[in-house]
């Protein structure tokens, strides 16, 4: 069962067939190609082998093949990159998809209309529904996060009820509190414990998820002018999930910060509550591959600088703090996670084929003991991918938290200082302090001069926290929609479109690096040219558009589907 999800059509005939079943009961079982709607929900093996196929859909993990899922530069509409072709918002209105698909939330409803016909004990059934509502939750979180107000479906909908099947979209506020509610029953009901803790749902998996759904929902809807009064249900949801998480489970954070990205195995690890498992010549991706062989798109400038010197405090207030002539000066007396993060050499393009475009360049998931084995390279990389971890349920308390108002010294001790004592002593950052409402090492207040003006000093460092802490993990361009900052993107005069900085004599061998205003050195600007620059002028982009042919389906029945601002 180690790669469960990845092998779900192989499960599935396994289950069917008697997988756990004698030989004489195997005989008498119907064969597969008998299977109906009306004779499979017969047995709680049934149901788990039906619930596999929601995992590859909400639990991606590094993709597989040529893929590495929302991993590292999966998702690089953000400004930790520093691309020499920027990734640019959407431009038009596509005819058909966009993520504009409601397969998901019919297969959860078909689950959750059919368990209770299965012969299952009342512990057993409330289980089964509590993981049917639960991923019914995710999809409707995951269309809500897109779209903003869509239909909602509580049940399966015959291709004759047009007046159901064409239902029009409703307010998000509505539609999360339902979200809410499949949650907070998936919570109650869920078991603590599963067959195969890690890899299956069980009520870790849910409490965690439901801490990240809904500071989500909760700040969106603050940032946005939604309605106040239900982001502070959503917050307090939010964290009060991570609570329970903190206080009732054994999650803790490990020592090893690189080994939950580049293992082999994340079997048994403490701090990681869900993930993907990878085999050799079965399921496999090639992110590893990425950093080690291929030429990378780069951090930017922007992003290694928030990184906060050894002392605590940000690069512009410390007297640690070495400036970034040169690698070494870059990295030293910093924050441990930048050398988990990146190697400590610059690349760059004509010097190493494994250049990066701003050359710093990362190793996060890179496995040094496999790089010259045939596992290391191409689209044979079998590490394991964490899908949701314990140090981000410490960052979605703290969050929630400090956006409800009620921070304290506490809370931050059981958050972020869990996060930098993962470190020894002697190379770990101190703890973050409140006090007052103000941001502190060491008894002194501190406050960023590179600080948002609109954001508080504390929910500042917080952020910074949360943007170091999850790094290449697909969460920068989520978190910058929901606070309403995607103005942080914009390319034009930016740290996000610089690098390191760099001597051209050093280099005499160099190709395709411009250095800032063509003089001999200064910094690597990624994206020279004037037409490659990413700009920031629209906010329709907060929401996608939907797909023309939906609206027009819903026209030619006799129904309206209306179209997100700005997109008509």
């Amino acid at each position: 069962m180690k790669i469960l999800y990845n092998k779900f059509r192989l499960i599935i005939i396994l289950a069917v067939i008697g997988l756990y079943g004698c030989a004489d009961d195997f005989l008498e079982r119907l064969p597969i190609d008998d299977m109906t709607d009306e004779n499979f929900w017969t047995s709680e093996n049934n149901l788990q082998t039906f619930s596999y196929d929601f995992y590859p859909h909400f639990f991606e993990g590094y993709g597989n093949g040529w893929t590495w899922g929302n991993f590292f530069s999966g998702e690089s509409l953000n400004d930790d990159f520093g691309p020499s072709q920027p990734s640019q918002f959407v431009e038009n209105v596509p005819t058909s998809g966009g993520g504009w698909n409601f397969d998901y939330v019919r297969r959860a409803n078909l689950f959750i209309e059919r368990i209770p016909e299965a012969p299952l004990t009342e512990e057993a059934e409330a289980h089964w529904l509590g993981v049917a509502r639960f991923f019914r939750g995710m999809e409707y979180a995951r269309l809500v996060r897109r779209f903003g107000d869509v239909p909602y479906f509580d049940r399966t909908v015959s291709s004759e009820d047009k007046e159901e099947l064409y239902r029009p979209r409703e307010s998000r506020v509505t539609v999360m509190q339902k979200v809410l509610e499949d949650f907070e029953f998936a919570a109650e009901n869920v078991r603590k414990s599963v067959d195969n803790d890690g890899l299956e749902v069980n009520r870790g998996v849910v409490l965690a998820f439901m801490s990240r759904i809904f500071l989500w929902e909760g700040t969106w809807q603050k940032y946005h002018d939604v309605e106040n009064e239900q982001s502070v249900k959503f917050l307090e949801a939010a964290r009060d999930a991570a609570d329970m998480l903190m206080s009732q489970f054994d999650y803790q954070i490990v020592s090893d910060y690189r080994g939950m990205f580049n293992s082999l195995s994340l079997s048994g690890n403490q701090e990681v509550i869900l993930y993907r498992s990878y085999e050799s010549g079965v399921v496999t991706h090639c992110l590893h591959t990425y950093n080690a062989y291929e030429p990378q798109t780069g951090a930017s400038k922007d992003l290694l600088e928030s990184y906060l010197a050894l002392d605590g405090l940000p690069v512009d207030l410390s007297s640690q703090y070495q400036g970034d002539d040169g690698i070494d000066n870059v990295m030293a007396n910093r924050d441990p996670r930048i050398h988990d993060v990146f190697v400590d050499e610059l690349r760059i393009n004509g010097v190493s084929s494994n250049y990066s475009t701003t050359g710093y360049a990362t190793h996060k998931f890179l496995n040094e003991d496999i790089i010259d084995d045939v596992i290391g390279t191409n689209a044979f990389n079998p590490t394991d991918a964490p899908i949701i971890r314990f140090g981000e349920v410490l960052l979605n308390y703290v969050e929630a938290c400090a956006e409800l108002g009620e921070l304290t010294q506490d809370d931050l001790d059981r958050s972020i200082n869990q996060l930098r004592r993962r470190y020894p002593d002697e190379v770990r950052l101190p703890d973050l302090e409140l006090i007052g409402d103000e941001p502190a090492v060491n008894g002194v207040v501190f406050d960023d001069p590179k600080r948002d003006e609109d954001v508080s000093s504390i929910i500042w460092e917080i952020r910074r926290e949360r943007r170091i802490e999850l790094v290449f993990e697909g969460f920068r361009n989520s978190d910058l929609r929901r606070w309403k900052k995607l103005e942080y993107t914009d390319t034009r005069d930016s740290d996000i479109n610089r690098g390191a900085y760099i001597k051209a004599s050093d280099y005499p061998d160099m190709t395709n690096v411009v250095i800032e205003d063509g003089a001999e050195e200064g910094y690597i600007v990624p994206a020279y040219r004037e037409e490659s620059q990413r700009r920031f002028n629209d906010e329709r982009v907060y929401l996608f558009p939907l797909p023309v042919d939906q609206i027009a389906l819903y026209r030619d029945n006799g129904f309206v589907l209306e179209q997100n601002p700005g997109w008509e």
